[in-house]
């Protein structure tokens, strides 16, 4: 594992209009690790992503890169760099099949000369069936291989997120950036995708960056954990460090009381 962090934030800030959404944040994800977000709704998660993916830009702070920064950049061109993501709301193109909406993300890394197309070479038949191959891959590696003909749109909740996890790989990324993958799912489901998680990171060599309400799933998942509330970071650290910290407990709990933060609360969506 590098020393030099794979992604770097340092005071970074956010606000719109009076309202401060994230404040003066700062956290490295270190190559090869799963890094949690954690907090109550309304904590920044969410716009912590937005300005790591280039979506939305910072009022303050910087952004780096392998050391690089990117504060600002574009979000396809922090896309370029090998940053990928999925959204809270699901984002899929629901009448295309799922095969087609992996290709989607493989066509960044594939264009093919426009005549070779419109002329429907041998050559760019051979691309094209690389394309569907490198599609019907990640779909197996989802486990949703046997929905590859189908619209994306008739898929269960669980299977769509699988689908866009799917579609972020097509980016072939060093960084996933994952924003609440098991909303909506049962507990069993909960644990397929924690196994899931850690299986892509090891066949894909890639660092992970999870937003997730759910506790005991963070907790497990992990290797290290920073939680927000109202914009600020309040703990950093391993789940078992974040699991005693008091400012962490008075967040969920309204309380200082002892104790780790209970499933209860992260159970909420």
């Amino acid at each position: 594992m590098s020393a030099q962090p794979l992604l770097k934030i340092e005071a970074l800030r956010c606000r719109f209009g009076g309202l401060v959404a994230v404040d003066d944040v700062s956290l490295a994800v270190r190559e090869g690790e799963i890094f949690g977000l954690l907090g109550p709704n309304g904590a920044g998660k969410t716009t912590l992503f937005n300005l790591i993916s280039g979506i939305t830009r910072p009022s303050g702070g910087t952004v780096s890169w392998r050391g690089t920064p990117i504060t600002g950049l574009a979000s396809h061109r922090v896309a370029a760099l090998g940053v990928a993501r999925t959204f809270q709301n699901l984002r899929l193109f629901s009448s295309l099949s799922c095969l087609d909406n992996v290709r989607v993300g493989l066509h960044r890394h594939s264009r093919q000369p426009r005549l070779q197309a419109l002329l429907g070479t041998a050559a760019f038949q051979r691309r094209e069936l690389a394309l569907r191959g490198q599609a019907l891959a990640l779909l197996e590696s989802v486990g949703i291989a046997e929905a590859a003909g189908r619209p994306s749109g008739d898929l269960s909740y669980g299977q769509r997120r699988r689908l866009e996890i799917a579609r972020a790989l097509a980016c072939r990324p060093q960084l996933l950036l994952l924003d609440e993958p098991a909303a909506g799912m049962n507990p069993s489901e909960k644990k397929e995708l924690a196994g899931l998680i850690r299986r892509l990171r090891s066949e894909h060599q890639l660092s992970v960056l999870i937003i997730e309400h759910h506790v005991p799933l963070m907790m497990e998942l992990c290797d290290r954990l920073a939680v927000l509330n109202f914009g600020r970071r309040i703990a950093l650290g391993t789940p078992q460090q974040v699991r005693h910290d008091p400012a962490v407990i008075e967040a969920y709990l309204g309380t200082a009381a002892p104790g780790p933060p209970g499933s209860s609360p992260g159970d909420s969506p």
